[in-house]
């Protein structure tokens, strides 16, 4: 059965004058596809705004907002209702070819997605690629599900959970250094971990369903209340198979994915350029809030 969200995405910028505005870039629109549907979609800009609408590269949907005017506030207010399908796969359904790592990709599917195999960052000594390989065994074969499986777990397990206000992301041999790191940051280490083993990865942006938020069971979800942050890995048989290694998720219906890209900097909510005093940015706040309800008769 498929379930429904309402889901409210407020961001807030505040400066101490009025300041004009450039074009935002604003992806906050859930994608459309055979798991997920968007029923109706809201935007309310303030001040006044021209807004057109358009797919990227990756097929995503931004809205290119221009703000009318002089502010010292610039307001934007997302709201949808989705229908989602259950979405889960936690046999994996996977090609024989793809059931042992490591597996080869067809010379179509490595056309495909040969952007999404080479790796973004750097890893001159080897420290990330080290890191990948202690998930395959050494005393037999290694299962492709297992690997992916036991890499997820183990970054939830290993590593503290740090939400960060700041724009950008950790580069993978910062988070390994630390031991800490955000949503965004946590998606990226297990994305070039991957792809140093010769695995097509990709970035996904989006909002998290946690039970807490509705009175539900508290089960240690974190990243709800904001934009969350995971990855899908592209195996033979199954397609596009969604990790949360935040939260040590496969698959499922709390992941509600708004934008997919090679990299975290191709997926932010928002971006876009002011104009006035140098010290007139006072700020910015963002909120998500995802309510599960009921169908309409």
């Amino acid at each position: 059965m498929p379930v429904y969200y309402d889901i409210i995405h407020t961001t807030c910028y505040r400066y101490a004058s009025p300041v004009t505005f450039g074009e935002h870039r604003v992806m906050f629109r859930p994608r459309d596809s055979h798991d997920q549907r968007v029923l109706a979609t809201d935007l309310q800009v303030s001040p006044e705004a021209v807004v057109r609408m358009i797919q990227d590269p990756h097929s995503n949907s931004v809205a290119l907002v221009t703000p009318l005017g002089a502010a010292s506030e610039l307001k934007i207010v997302c709201s949808f209702t989705i229908e989602h399908a259950e979405g889960l796969y936690p046999e994996l359904q996977l090609s024989p070819s793809a059931l042992i790592f490591p597996f080869a990709y067809s010379v179509e599917e490595r056309f495909d997605l040969e952007h999404y195999m080479r790796p973004h960052h750097d890893d001159p000594d080897g420290v990330l690629t080290h890191w990948a390989r202690q998930f395959m065994r050494t005393d037999g074969p290694t299962g492709t599900r297992d690997l992916l499986l036991n890499m997820n777990q183990f970054i939830r397990d290993h590593f503290g959970y740090a939400q960060r206000e700041e724009e950008g992301t950790q580069t993978p041999l910062q988070t390994l250094q630390c031991g800490t790191g955000s949503c965004r940051d946590f998606a990226l280490l297990m994305m070039e971990a991957v792809r140093r083993l010769g695995v097509a990865t990709r970035f996904v942006s989006g909002y998290l369903y946690d039970q807490a938020l509705d009175g539900g069971s508290d089960g240690g979800t974190f990243g709800a209340g904001a934009t969350h942050a995971w990855l899908q890995v592209y195996l033979p048989g199954a397609g596009w198979v969604t990790f949360d290694p935040t939260n040590n998720l496969l698959g499922g219906n709390c992941l509600i994915r708004v934008g997919v890209a090679r990299h975290p900097s191709q997926a932010s909510p928002i971006s876009g350029n002011w104009f006035g005093a140098g010290n007139a940015y006072l700020g910015m706040t963002a909120t998500v809030q995802v309510r599960r309800v009921m169908p309409n008769a």
